[in-house]
């Protein structure tokens, strides 16, 4: 291989369309691109996200004899790139770990990889493995199967255990911990400013287990630790973090993927180009730049310079390729064909809803009641349903016909829906609030993406809760966190995600049809500390 070859296959580059565009076969045809990203603008339905692969794939046969590794986040739960009805929608993390039932994780993610790799996609960018034990972590939350460590590591092993065996490599994410955060970077720089000991106790627990567990790929995370760099740069681009802990101290072989490189903590501290020659020297196999052509280009000419200049050494270069071509081979990432006549079927089979109805209606945790569930299937209940509207860098609008109000209405004579955004402007609130008059039964379900529930959403709960005679019943529909705004109030459960099946499991849990069996991943208040979980009597 050439050097351009060579340094072509450390890269993975998103594109924007449903078929291979010009910037992206230019990618493959011209810089020897080793990797594809796809996200949701490059997915539509099962046979077209098939066709798609399919054809990337032929057009890189044309050019090199080395397979295209073809990447995604497919987390589940909020963070899933493909949501289509056809495929089978597996809970996130949080969820799964409400559940302490390890199996679940597994058979979660071997769905997930089943399912993955009939659309020709062979590298997911999951588990999250971090410990998410900071309330106001405004980028994981959910992602995190909680806030100890070891059920981190006994989780996350299960996942990718069940993801490898499916025929993916899974990614354990974000190295060496991306959860006591109160930063995002894909807006700017993180720092989690703990000592070695506490980090090797916690932190790193999930990683090191992961290690053991052989997972495939680690993704670094764009967070400063200055227990392991005492410069001011963050893990991605650290040779003491890459090469000296992950490889030297925890004996890690396998592939380093950079986070994106075009998130804020790299780009605009350091440049996307510099950023990737930065990681590449401090240990990165494969460097990851999702979005943007120009940068795309200019990180893989950055890296070839930098080897002809004498600054990255070609030794180093080597190294990576054989770890990238290794597991090419091992996950048979040549073998891909067209989509058949029987294809769709394959997808969101009867067997495998089970599972996810059993993940959900185990993760429902009521954590505290005072006596008002089950809910009176008789009286005339208002559901206030807050809508993700918007596009974040942790959310995508999801149009979503069933929520919990139609979950309810199959057991209840008389339920109402007021759908509002998840950031509803005082308009909004004042309609909400008024729109209950004269119910004495309300359900609010409270939707927080970020690290404290948006002002408006609070507002009519503690209205609500502040009117007399009437029975409140508040349920979080992602981040748990959100009863630390309104402490006092009577009912309270968690569900961690706001998808069909999870919101049917928590009807039928309001109703009184089954109990609340899930437990709290993460502690939300002194008052109701980790684990706990109550018990409705029908």
């Amino acid at each position: 291989m050439s050097l351009a070859e060579k340094v072509g296959q450390m890269f993975v580059c998103g594109f924007e369309g449903y078929v291979p565009n010009d910037d992206i076969k230019a990618l493959i045809a011209n810089y020897h691109l080793g990797g594809i990203i796809y996200f949701r603008r490059n997915v539509r339905e099962v046979g077209q996200i098939a066709g798609l692969s399919y054809d990337l794939q032929k057009w890189n046969e044309e050019q090199s004899d080395i397979p295209l590794l073809i990447s995604i986040d497919q987390e589940g739960g909020m963070v899933a790139r493909i949501d289509s009805d056809e495929v089978t929608l597996v809970p996130g993390n949080m969820a799964i770990g409400a559940t302490r039932n390890t199996d679940l994780a597994y058979e979660a993610a071997r769905i997930c990889g089943l399912e993955l790799r009939d659309l020709g996609i062979n590298v997911n960018f999951a588990p999250s493995v971090d410990v998410n034990n900071n309330a106001l972590n405004p980028v994981i939350g959910v992602r995190s199967y909680g806030e100890r460590a070891d059920l981190v590591a006994e989780m996350g092993a299960a996942a990718i255990r069940g993801l490898q065996e499916a025929g993916i490599a899974a990614t354990a994410k974000h190295f060496p911990g991306h959860g006591d955060t109160e930063s995002d970077t894909h807006y700017g720089l993180a720092e989690v400013p703990h000592e070695r000991e506490r980090l090797f106790n916690l932190e790193l627990v999930p990683f090191k287990r992961a290690i053991e567990e052989g997972v495939d790929a680690i993704m670094t995370a764009h967070v400063m630790f200055p227990a392991f760099e005492p410069a001011s740069k963050p893990a991605t681009l650290s040779r003491r973090v890459l090469t000296d802990l992950l490889r030297g101290e925890l004996k890690y072989n396998g592939v380093i993927i950079t986070d994106c490189m075009e998130m804020h903590a790299i780009s605009q501290h350091f440049g996307v180009a510099e950023g990737a020659v930065m990681a590449v020297e401090a240990g990165a196999d494969l460097v990851l730049v999702s979005h943007t052509f120009e940068s795309q280009v200019a990180s893989i000419e950055a890296v070839i310079a930098a080897v002809e200049s004498g600054r990255v050494p070609e030794a180093q270069i080597d190294e990576s390729v054989k770890r990238i071509m290794e597991l090419k081979r091992k996950r048979q990432m040549d073998r891909f064909s067209r989509a058949t006549a029987d294809f769709a079927s394959r997808f969101g089979t009867t067997a495998r809803k089970d599972i996810v109805r059993q993940i959900c209606e185990q993760s429902v945790t009521l954590v505290k009641d005072d006596g008002q569930l089950p809910l009176d299937k008789n009286e005339p209940t208002i559901v206030i349903w807050p809508e993700v509207k918007e596009r974040t860098e942790v959310d995508e609008p999801v149009e979503q016909r069933y929520a919990l109000a139609a979950a309810l209405s199959e057991s209840m004579a008389n339920v109402q829906e007021l759908r509002i955004g998840t950031n509803p402007e005082p308009e909004e609130v004042r309609n909400a609030i008024e729109a209950c008059a004269g119910y004495k039964q309300i359900v609010v379900a409270t939707y927080n993406a970020v690290s404290t529930l948006h002002e408006g959403q609070v507002e009519i709960v503690r209205e609500l809760a502040a009117r007399s005679g009437v029975k409140l019943v508040v349920a979080s529909t992602r981040n748990p966190y959100d009863l630390n705004q309104f402490p006092d109030i009577a009912t309270y459960l968690c569900c961690y995600e706001n998808r069909p099946m999870t919101m049917a499991a928590l009807g039928k849990v309001l109703t009184g049809a089954i109990p609340a069996r899930g437990k709290l991943p993460v502690a939300i208040a002194a008052e109701y500390p980790f684990g706990h979980s109550a018990t409705l009597q029908s």
